[in-house]
């Protein structure tokens, strides 16, 4: 059943028009007619069963006939910060983590990031990295949608405090991997360098900041890769999967 993101309070047994994108998606993508099913979510963590009541080439209108409460969060609470890439890799590195359930994403700029971002274009990659995370809720079946955060600097991050359990950094050469870490039982960060990997300088200050360094096997993993494989693993040995 096709799933729309709908940013606002719903309530049972109202009718609502749904917001642009997704009346687009809904009639001119989708193809969708009067009386096909749909759901709706807000991101609260509920999802409404709605049937169209009207449809044209711009607008939809929609009935919400019941409320259901269904979780499908991931029980790791896991925080990916993510070193900014360029383009398209950074996009499928967001969108993956979404689904294999990360639940929260910091963008951090590093010294090799090849993307360098200002306040304003900064601003605008955040909204769209937003709205890409709200898209692969669409698709994976999510109803709480993961927050982008503003982007930082890795110094700035690094000097924030934490009250994660596990700190986690990715290193090639580390001594410890995932499976000879304890099963955490609190929230997790899990730190993944840019392209070119962390320099001495951030990688000594992310130790500093109680980071474990772990590797991912003998081989060495791109940028968009390395978040994937370690949330893919964390889940399969302490996860839901």
């Amino acid at each position: 059943m096709s799933r729309f993101y709908f940013p606002d309070t719903i309530q049972t047994h109202q009718d609502y028009a749904l917001p642009d994108a997704a009346a687009h998606h809904a009639a001119r993508v989708l193809r969708l007619n009067v009386g096909d099913h749909i759901t709706l979510f807000n991101g609260t963590g509920e999802e409404y069963a709605a049937s169209i009541t009207f449809i044209d080439k711009r607008n939809v209108n929609v009935h919400i006939e019941s409320c259901q409460n269904t979780s499908r969060e991931s029980p790791l609470k896991t925080t990916l910060v993510q070193g900014i890439s360029s383009g398209d890799r950074m996009d499928y590195t967001l969108q993956k983590a979404v689904e294999l359930g990360v639940t929260h994403i910091q963008p951090v700029s590093c010294a090799r990031s090849v993307v360098k971002l200002n306040d304003e274009r900064a601003d605008k990659r955040r909204i769209h990295w937003q709205n890409l995370v709200i898209s692969a809720c669409e698709q994976c079946g999510r109803n709480t949608v993961p927050q982008v955060a503003p982007v930082m600097s890795l110094n700035a991050w690094l000097n924030l405090p934490s009250t994660s359990q596990l700190r986690l950094l990715f290193a090639p050469d580390a001594e410890h991997t995932l499976h000879t870490l304890a099963a955490p039982t609190g929230p997790i960060e899990l730190l993944a360098g840019p392209e070119g990997g962390f320099t001495p300088d951030e990688y000594q200050a992310a130790l500093a900041t109680q980071h474990t360094a772990i590797r991912l096997g003998p081989r060495v993993l791109r940028t968009e890769t390395a978040a994937l494989a370690a949330l893919s693993a964390m889940q399969t040995l302490w996860g839901d999967f």
